[in-house]
């Protein structure tokens, strides 16, 4: 509080503006290598590997449209993480908590935690600003 009545609400809007569009970059990064290959560079549904699954990839722009016009957000986030068992290509679709887990080995248990919810949410943000 003592910021932003030394420095103004302005600057603290700025600071947390600047913040959505790092997670929104962050986001898009994480979306681009880890489900355009599914899901398409536009989340259409339409990426190279859709062809070769056995259930229809979804889009993901729709997610708001679906949900009266609020994006899920704790869903979309659960499903990422693994924790809503959505099935893809005869199996379950990846759980990329797991995954992105795996790459952290060096960022003790905890630190792996905290990494991992902080690319599910960028990933979710990401989603939540495609939405049309």
């Amino acid at each position: 509080m003592f910021f932003a009545k030394q420095h103004g609400l302005g600057l603290l809007a700025a600071l947390t503006l600047a913040g959505a569009a790092i997670a929104d970059e962050t986001g898009k990064e994480e979306y681009m290598s880890s489900c355009a290959s599914c899901h398409g560079e536009a989340a259409d549904g339409t990426g190279p590997l859709a062809d070769l699954m056995t259930v229809t990839v979804p889009p993901l722009t729709n997610l708001s449209a679906q949900n009266d016009g609020e994006f899920p957000m704790l869903t979309v986030i659960q499903t990422i993480d693994g924790r809503q068992g959505i099935k893809g290509h005869g199996y379950p679709m990846p759980v990329w908590g797991k995954r992105f887990q795996a790459d952290m080995s060096d960022a003790g248990p905890y630190g792996r935690e905290v990494l991992v919810r902080g690319r599910i949410l960028s990933l979710a943000l990401y989603l939540e600003s495609i939405q049309q």
